[in-house]
């Protein structure tokens, strides 16, 4: 989700416009009546009063689903809606829909068309933010609205797959604010037990609870006039969703057994490889905290969405390696770069990072770990049978490094221990006997 066009902030390079989103609408086919044309290249589309097009039915979940203008087209969205998403009557997760499709939400019915105008989308004149590489229409994008969020101290809920680079673009912001020179405290929100993500958060007196030996600083005092960063957010578990409301309403904490608020002045930004109006739907979070997060809201593309930024990404990657000139030119011939083109990626940038690293120990491109190009099969089942087998690889290889223990690994690999238990589940893997 990109902000709309705004007006340039001093002191940035100047943006550019590409050639712009297609713009589109959906007309109501039953009650209530009424047309929704797309603001800033999306609509999102459900009960909630906080959607672009609100349809009080109760068969329509409160985030159904999304309507998104992309280089393909426009693509919908289901949001893991209570009755599904229906196009022309075929139950969808994900589709890329044309003019006249009828979309069934529940009993309602709407029908989508494409606009002649298109949208102008304001692009970075820079390639990189951050360690961010990327002079893809798409990145340049995202960057533009990364450059004018950065100058500012709105929350921020970056979200993407796993291994896009949120960490390292919420590190990003922070260094381009005017709080770089203060503390970027980071919380892991999926590494915690609840008793101590909130002592983590909020902080402790000493003799609070068995243990607390002393007094300790919460992560929110600690970033005092800087930037707390919230990871893994989506796994907050739901006792600690309403303290964590209070603090972004009222800017204070209260440490545990402690009676009185501490006034906090940070920046917060959170990240998520889930979406979080997914879980607002399965009520596993709250929708209010869900907007008081989602100020500005940027989405990390992933890297099968932005493949002709692997070359230069190769590029910058190999470098912070250390990698010689020769073997960058070996690494990215275009023999070797069509290759990489043609992968899914389901690990995004981590993934073509940990190949590389792989090829520069071997002295030549593994290009016999990349999973074949299955072109026989339906682009969505050969997707689907990449990411099984990266997800097998990934998972076997992080429970050799940790011994088999599911909590180390869950913390490497960045996500909650109930995922990793289902991922072993999934791929018949076992983890170790003192996991």
């Amino acid at each position: 989700m990109i902000d709309k066009p705004g007006k340039p902030t001093e002191g940035l390079a100047p943006e550019r416009v590409d050639e712009g989103l297609q713009l589109f609408e959906v007309v109501a086919l039953d009650p209530p009546e009424g047309s929704w044309r797309a603001a800033g290249g999306t609509l999102s589309i459900g009960s909630h009063p906080g959607n672009a097009v609100v349809l009080d039915e109760p068969t329509v979940s409160r985030f159904h689903c999304e309507l998104r203008a992309t280089s393909q087209g426009v693509r919908i969205i289901d949001l893991e809606s209570r009755n599904g998403t229906f196009v022309d009557g075929i139950r969808v997760h994900s589709a890329i829909v044309a003019s006249g499709n009828v979309l069934r939400l529940g009993r309602l019915r709407l029908r989508f068309q494409r606009l002649a105008d298109r949208e102008a989308v304001p692009q970075s004149a820079h390639t990189t933010f951050g360690p961010l590489v990327g002079s893809s229409s798409i990145m340049r994008a995202a960057f533009a609205t990364l450059d004018r969020v950065a100058r500012s101290d709105a929350t921020v809920l970056l979200d993407g797959e796993t291994g896009t680079g949120k960490g390292a673009v919420a590190e990003a912001l922070h260094a381009a604010s005017p709080r770089k020179d203060r503390p970027f405290v980071v919380v892991d929100c999926a590494v915690l037990s609840p008793t101590l993500l909130q002592s983590e958060l909020f902080g402790h007196e000493r003799g609070a609870f068995t243990g607390a030996d002393a007094r300790r600083i919460g992560a929110f005092e600690e970033a005092s006039g800087g930037t707390i960063f919230l990871d893994e957010i989506g796994e907050l578990p739901a006792e600690m969703q309403p303290r964590l409301l209070r603090v972004l309403e009222n800017r204070a904490v209260r440490r545990i057994g402690q009676n009185r608020y501490q006034p906090v002045d940070v920046r917060i930004i959170a990240a998520t490889n889930r979406d979080l109006r997914t879980l607002v739907n399965e009520g596993r979070f709250r929708a209010d905290l869900y907007y008081r997060l989602g100020v500005v809201r940027v989405t990390i593309p992933p890297l099968r969405e932005r493949t002709t930024d692997l070359p230069e990404l190769a590029v910058e990657l190999l470098r912070g390696m250390g990698a010689t000139a020769a073997e960058i030119a070996r690494l990215t011939e275009p023999s070797v770069i069509e290759r990489l083109e043609h992968n899914p990626w389901p690990g995004n940038v981590r993934e073509l990072r940990n190949f590389l690293e792989r090829s520069l120990v071997l002295e030549s491109p593994a290009l016999d770990d990349l999973p074949p190009v299955a072109t026989t099969l339906t682009l969505p089942a050969a997707r689907r049978r990449a990411l099984d087998a990266f997800e097998r690889r990934y998972l076997e290889d992080l429970l050799q490094r940790h011994g088999g223990k599911v909590a180390a690994v869950a913390q490497a690999a960045g996500v909650a221990r109930v995922y990793i238990y289902r991922l072993l589940g999934k791929h018949g893997l076992k983890p170790g006997i003192d996991s």
